[in-house]
């Protein structure tokens, strides 16, 4: 691998382009609106509703463990969100729909503090809001938003660390907490958390050779030793997350041992095992890649009219993505581009997990972050285009033209929208036989 990758200086400083936070805020905002618009249709549970609301009800009596080989975190601010705006369709989803759209704030912050690069935020920042899978996961009761969501806000509280040196203690911390918070949500998350420490080791090892542990200078964060990184990386993480089973230590029946923590992960990890039953949304990696797979999360009459919400990831985003995922490792290896090695190693990362985990049972929406890492690739590819000075320029506004287009298209299907033509009324959106 070229030696530029490794060097000893930090990040280069931001070019001079002004920071995009109005055009991300005003996409985060039209976001939410969109979120909130029908955000109590369906008006029942559906879909993984019906395990994460059942165990934040229970959750909020301490009355025994329920849906237990999930941690915590996402299923306590469930819970928080029934009691604080009632036992309904909106109190289930307000929280999943506030933390999506942090989340999306989040990847836009982590992205322009990575890049400097103003068109590659903006185009990033759009692609994610309109891939599909980002507004589904954050208009239902799931898990996996408050996962992505701190997830991201790691990310951001990251690159302002390598951006800012000077100023990283704090963000680290920080970082470490939100990491915590988003393992304590959803497992899923584990290789987007190894991957940054593991960036700091090897870097510092290849530049400090056997004095690398206590070091401080040089590149991923000057003034930071690979010692106390670990410090805010590692363990610090994993004391937030492991306090986040705080409540499972009251329940009235079978309540958690505190010092038996690591078996019970053990227990938990024994019920994910469990689950051997084929289901008929089931998929594997290759067709989440490939966005051949769909997951019909509601299609009946309901509400007083047919509706539909089917998830599957916006064509042109998904396909498009895939060139630009490999121009993004070619760039980081041969040209040094940090912020592009980064957002393609991170989508590998958390693919990988799912190519190599053996869990029989999988489904799309686990294609969440690697899809999320997949908007930053494009947005970064596109942004190249961008600057370029000739007649393909214009690839770059069109693409996301396309992207916003096929998301307007799909819109009705993907946030139980009435729908036209009754039963026959999703043939419209239905472009692969594999989507039905």
């Amino acid at each position: 691998m070229p030696p530029a990758i490794f060097a000893r200086s930090p990040a280069p400083p931001l070019a001079p382009e002004r920071d995009p936070i109005g055009w991300c805020g005003a996409i985060c905002a039209a976001f939410l609106a969109l979120l909130w618009l029908r955000l109590g249709v369906p008006s029942r549970i559906y879909f993984d509703e019906v395990h994460y609301v059942k165990a934040a009800r229970i959750l909020l009596t301490l009355a025994h463990p329920q849906n237990a080989e999930h941690p915590l975190v996402g299923k306590e601010i469930l819970a928080a969100g029934l009691w604080l705006f009632g036992d309904d369709a909106r109190g289930w989803r307000v929280f999943p729909t506030l933390f999506g759209t942090a989340g999306l704030f989040a990847f836009s912050r982590a992205l322009w503090l990575a890049s400097g690069r103003r068109f590659a935020t903006i185009a990033g920042t759009l692609l994610l809001a309109t891939n599909f899978m980002w507004f589904m996961i954050s208009r239902i009761a799931m898990l996996d938003v408050f996962m992505a969501a701190f997830c991201m806000g790691a990310m951001w509280m990251l690159a302002g660390a390598v951006r800012f040196p000077e100023k990283a203690r704090p963000r680290l911390v920080a970082a470490g907490i939100l990491m915590g918070l988003s393992l304590g949500s959803k497992w899923n998350v584990v290789p987007a958390l190894i991957l940054p420490g593991l960036a700091f080791l090897v870097m510092r090892a290849v530049q400090h050779r056997g004095q690398f542990m206590l070091a401080t200078q040089g590149a991923p964060v000057p003034g930071i030793s690979l010692a106390e990184a670990g410090l805010w990386l590692g363990t610090l993480p994993l004391l937030v997350y492991f306090a986040s089973f705080a409540p499972t230590f009251f329940y009235a029946a079978r309540p958690v041992d505190p010092w038996h923590l690591i078996e019970y992960q053990q227990y938990m990890l024994k019920l994910q095992d469990s689950v051997v039953k084929p289901h008929p949304y089931q998929s594997v990696w290759w067709q989440w890649v490939l966005d051949i797979r769909s997951i019909w999360f509601l299609y009946q009459n309901i509400d007083g009219a047919q509706r539909g919400v089917v998830m599957i990831g916006n064509p042109f985003t998904m396909w498009a993505g895939l060139p630009a995922v490999l121009w993004c490792l070619w760039a980081g290896i041969w040209r040094a581009r940090r912020d592009a090695l980064a957002a393609a190693l991170f989508y590998f990362a958390c693919l990988i997990m799912w190519i190599v985990n053996g869990k029989p049972i999988q489904f799309y929406y686990h294609y969440l972050l690697p899809g999320a890492y997949l908007a930053a690739c494009l947005g970064l590819a596109l942004d190249h285009i961008w600057r370029r000075d000739d007649r393909w320029r214009w690839i770059a506004p069109g693409s996301l033209a396309v992207a916003v287009g096929l998301f307007a298209w799909f819109f009705p299907i993907i946030s139980a929208a009435k729908l036209c033509c009754g039963r026959k009324s999703f043939e419209w959106w239905m472009w692969l036989p594999t989507w039905r």
